[in-house]
């Protein structure tokens, strides 16, 4: 019997049902006959071992997230959307275009587009006769919109998940399923212009964010590759720009290669420098070229760049006391891949693109630590005002003042209780950060009025019972 004991109440059910089971037709009285006795004793050990299996089972069960994923927790969740709100309404200020594609794509779309990288894709299994994949970031899928469109021209940003199946490094804000926020400039325009346009970006949100000191380091590889490909720059003039690139630098950099002579007579040498000199202006009239750099050292894994690729990095600053350094790599990038679009286009036409993409996660982290370092606490709601009272049996005048404030467009709460102790609703707003609490009881019904108690000061004041949103309102706008 204490065996039986460990089943659960289906169990318990399943084994009555069968062993009360009414006698069957050719049985008279209550007495079973002896093949559905013999029976309903073998279904109910058969029961019996299953449920004791599942029993010793189910201790070994882990509960867990997968490997290279997280929860978000609330507070998580108001420090991303506090981040996230200022990327996008940068993007905004810049008139971009809000979009989404699907999380999966044809596993076709997104092969052969990532070089190295394109093994670290997670397919699925065959769904429908599909071969799919989920999507690996948010450019190819962009330039899949764009050609199965015949878009030619288009200012977007995409905000959405991302999935590589990589090894996390979670110290580092890497994870295998993420955040990207993607702002691109798509069509042909004169030179120079979006991509200008795309550092300062960049530097606007980097600026915003207050993470500290920052460089955008542009990959020197990519713009001698450019320069010889797409110039015609003799290789050995351009390892020349090349040897003034080792000293890292930007504008007064490229003056530097101007005064060359063995440069400055070299007509492919410059054309290439004007396009780095124009670059370089447009930056300097955005007040941005000083945070501009070159490197040589700089390299990204995506086959589809093909022009000057660019990284922001933050620099390291001394750490204030109890800080851990933070080494998290860089916190956005982009460049130019222009020949994209016309992977997917049967005819092959072109559209230039050149993009940026902000590495949320790891500057979710950075944010994340800093706060944990100094012990801020994230309020969690919006809550503005509670609705609380003094006494029982004011279910009913609690719910009439707090769909005002509802209707109002006042964020409000009030406990589930049909009589909660005072105490209990004013710490409750104290510990959840609600500025304003108002009370409804028996004096205040019967003059008519509502208190308005602040949290902070624990002040109070009466005011008419019909005055009494105007009266919130007011304080709130004043905060």
């Amino acid at each position: 019997m204490p065996l039986l004991g460990l089943l659960p109440r289906r169990a318990w059910a399943s084994l009555l049902s069968q062993l009360l089971r009414p006698p069957c037709a050719s049985c008279t009285g209550a007495v079973r006959c002896q093949s559905q006795g013999e029976e309903s004793l073998q279904v109910a050990e058969a029961v019996l071992t299953s449920q004791l299996k599942a029993h010793q089972e189910k201790p070994n069960f882990i509960i867990k997230t997968p490997k290279g994923t997280r929860d978000l927790s609330p507070q998580h969740m108001v420090v991303r959307e506090k981040i996230l709100d200022l990327v996008i309404s940068c993007f905004k200020r810049h008139g971009a275009k809000g979009m989404d594609t699907p999380a999966f794509e044809l596993k076709e779309t997104l092969t052969e587009k990532y070089g190295e990288d394109s093994g670290l894709m997670y397919d699925l299994k065959d769904q429908g006769g599909e071969l799919l994949s989920l999507r690996y970031d948010l450019t190819v899928p962009f330039a899949r919109y764009l050609a199965m469109n015949k878009v030619k021209k288009m200012k977007r940003y995409h905000v959405g998940k991302v999935w590589r199946r990589e090894s996390p490094t979670i110290v580092q804000g890497r994870y295998r399923e993420f955040c990207q926020c993607d702002f691109d400039i798509a069509g042909q325009f004169d030179p120079m212009i979006p991509d200008a346009e795309c550092l300062k970006i960049m530097c606007e949100i980097l600026s915003g964010l207050q993470l500290g000191d920052f460089l955008i380091k542009m990959a020197w590889k990519d713009v001698r590759h450019e320069m010889v490909v797409k110039k015609g720059l003799a290789p050995e003039v351009a390892d020349r720009i090349g040897d003034y690139v080792q000293c890292h630098g930007g504008v007064s950099l490229v003056e530097q290669m101007f005064q060359d002579p063995r440069l400055s007579q070299n007509k492919q040498a410059l054309e290439g420098l004007g396009d780095l000199k124009l670059l370089f202006e447009y930056l300097t009239l955005f007040g941005i070229a000083d945070k501009i750099s070159f490197d040589l050292s700089l390299a990204r894994g995506l086959d589809y760049y093909t022009g000057v690729i660019y990284e922001a990095v933050l620099l390291q600053t001394p750490t204030q006391a109890g800080e851990e350094p933070l080494n998290v790599g860089s916190v956005a990038a982009g460049g130019r891949y222009d020949g994209l679009v016309g992977m997917f286009d049967p005819k092959g036409h072109k559209v230039p693109c050149v993009g940026l993409s902000i590495g949320v996660e790891r500057i979710f982290y950075i944010v994340e630590q800093r706060m944990k370092t100094k012990g801020e606490k994230v309020r969690t709601t919006e809550t503005q005002v509670f609705v609380a009272t003094p006494q029982k049996n004011f279910l009913q005048e609690r719910l009439k003042l707090i769909a005002e404030l509802w209707d109002s467009g006042i964020k409000a709460e009030m406990l589930y209780k049909n009589n909660p102790k005072l105490l209990t609703q004013l710490h409750y707003c104290e510990s959840t950060g609600i500025p304003l609490v108002v009370i409804i009881g028996e004096q205040e019904l019967k003059e008519g009025v509502i208190k308005i108690r602040s949290v902070a000061s624990r002040e109070e004041v009466a005011i008419k019972r019909e005055n009494f949103v105007a009266e919130i309102q007011k304080r709130l706008s004043e905060s």
